[in-house]
């Protein structure tokens, strides 16, 4: 039977392999693509500092660890790129399995906190969630924005596609949608999109 601390070191070395599960942007010099670590990393930093975008009810801090949670199961599942809906919708049943192995890991109360976490951010339906979702929704297009649209453009990803994955934020945070809308007519003029 292994300890308390010997199930939480194991977590803790199985997670680390999010750093080797690749992402479909690329950073903001587009010379590779990012990482779901540096991807969980960057959202944690965008709560933070956006954090003034989201209602006072808030807790800023829960999101900063739904953020760092919210992508933990694509170390099983794989990530599949946004725009790909065949790939999107094999996604969620891969998730939930890989979900159940991984947070099985922990000692039970962390494992139902975590796993928690990471169904709330599914499930989005707490002020929290959403405003984790804004971001993981933000983030990808400023380092599309940053690298001039390359994973757009190798995707030959449309902007009405672009517009229907997050036309849904300027309902919860019409600022951030503000300067995401104001990116996806920007790379569209400069057919970055199609």
């Amino acid at each position: 039977m292994r300890t308390r601390i010997e199930a939480q070191m194991d977590f803790l070395r199985e997670i680390d392999k999010l750093k080797q599960i690749g992402r479909q942007s690329y950073l903001t010099d587009g010379k590779r693509k990012e990482n779901d670590a540096e991807h969980s990393w960057h959202l944690a930093m965008c709560a933070l500092v956006l954090r003034e975008y989201a209602p006072e009810s808030v807790d800023v801090d829960r999101t900063v660890a739904m953020v760092l949670v919210h992508d933990l199961v694509e170390i099983w599942a794989g990530d599949a790129y946004a725009y790909d809906e065949k790939a999107q919708a094999a996604q969620h049943d891969k998730e939930m399995a890989a979900a159940e192995k991984l947070f099985a890991l922990l000692p039970d109360d962390q494992r139902d906190h975590f796993k928690g976490l990471w169904e709330e951010f599914e499930a989005c339906i707490s002020g929290e969630a959403k405003f984790a979702r804004v971001l993981d929704n933000c983030q990808p297009l400023l380092l599309n924005d940053a690298s001039q649209g390359k994973s757009w453009r190798e995707h030959k990803t449309k902007k009405e596609q672009v517009y229907k994955r997050n036309e849904w934020v300027k309902e919860w945070s019409p600022e951030i949608w503000g300067y995401m809308e104001s990116l996806i007519h920007k790379n569209a003029e400069l057919g970055n999109l199609l």
